[in-house]
């Protein structure tokens, strides 16, 4: 399957399961392939045929924007150079999840979470130690007895009791043997540190800004911003508004042609559904003030304001307003 045919049948199962999608990112750098939420689920969606493709500046990059948008970045996929991704079975590359289309279809169509992940050294399953403490004391089994029960060391038992996450044949055997089962659902939508344990966020990167752009970058921040630059997605920038939660997106100066009145039509679509404002800066007149929805600013509006509300007005006032979706 061709990764066109795959984001196409990736988009329509999204649809099918009651996601508001934007529109494809087809404008370079691109981190994501689209966005798509549904409740408070969002989901920054990257596509592709071979998950091995996916390599660590990506990787970062769409954990951080899942911190700051309060998203999960999830890869879809068929295959690994050496094999296929089994249904049911959550991967990993780079710290985000990665998922045959057969398990996103299970998670969010049926309501089935998948129970599996991939490790190195095999696959394994997230155990409720509790339970299994509370199943062998109930039948006045020592630790040693269970851990001769499962073939393995009385310091293992003790380790899964405590929380360690147990081999598919270990969580197998203790099912049996209990006839209870003990596995826990590997929690694909709670983002990606949930996913793995509390592993970090990756800081973010080093940044070179051409002038323009950092004293966009400057402008921003002295209007109560916190700018978080971006290195792979289609705008420049994420702004935090602390006064009132709001994430906006943003773009840097540039001159405002038929590709960047795509890209800011790109940037609304992307705001509808993460629910942000959405703004691009131009350094020329843009003849708008908006298009569909991404407040158009022009340099001079902006540059030599020293008024933090005269910046935030503009961008609250031509920007579409974030929406429940």
């Amino acid at each position: 399957m061709s990764r066109e045919a795959l984001l196409e049948n990736v988009t329509a199962l999204l649809a099918d399961a009651g996601f508001l999608t934007s529109e494809r990112c087809a404008v370079r750098p691109k981190g994501f392939d689209l966005a798509a939420r549904s409740g408070e689920d969002l989901l920054l969606v990257k596509v592709l045929g071979n998950v091995d493709a996916f390599d660590a500046p990506t990787g970062g990059e769409m954990r951080r924007l899942g911190r700051y948008l309060s998203g999960t970045p999830l890869v879809v996929g068929l295959r690994t150079r050496d094999e296929d991704l089994k249904p049911g079975v959550v991967y990993f590359r780079h710290g985000v999840p990665a998922i045959h289309p057969d398990t996103l279809y299970d998670l969010l169509v049926e309501d089935v979470p998948p129970l599996i992940y991939a490790a190195p050294g095999g696959l394994y399953v997230n155990i409720d130690g509790d339970l299994v403490a509370d199943e062998r004391r109930e039948r006045g089994w020592s630790l040693g007895r269970l851990a001769e029960e499962l073939g393995v060391s009385r310091r293992t038992v003790a380790k899964y009791e405590d929380g360690m996450n147990a081999s598919v044949e270990v969580a197998v055997q203790l099912e049996e043997m209990f006839d209870e089962p003990f596995s826990d659902p590997v929690s694909v939508l709670e983002g990606a540190e949930e996913v793995r344990g509390g592993e970090p966020t990756p800081d973010e990167p080093e940044t070179d800004p051409d002038p323009e752009t950092e004293r966009l970058f400057a402008v921003l921040s002295d209007a109560g911003f916190v700018v978080h630059p971006t290195e792979r997605a289609p705008f420049k920038a994420v702004g935090e508004d602390d006064d009132r939660v709001e994430f906006t997106l943003l773009s840097s100066y540039a001159t405002f042609t038929r590709a960047a009145e795509k890209r800011a039509r790109l940037m609304a679509s992307i705001g509808r559904v993460t629910r942000t404002r959405a703004v691009f800066f131009t350094d020329d007149d843009a003849g708008r003030d908006s298009v569909d929805g991404t407040a158009i600013v022009g340099r001079g509006e902006v540059a030599d304001s020293d008024d933090p509300d005269h910046v935030r007005d503009l961008i609250r006032e031509r920007s579409e307003e974030p929406q429940e979706a």
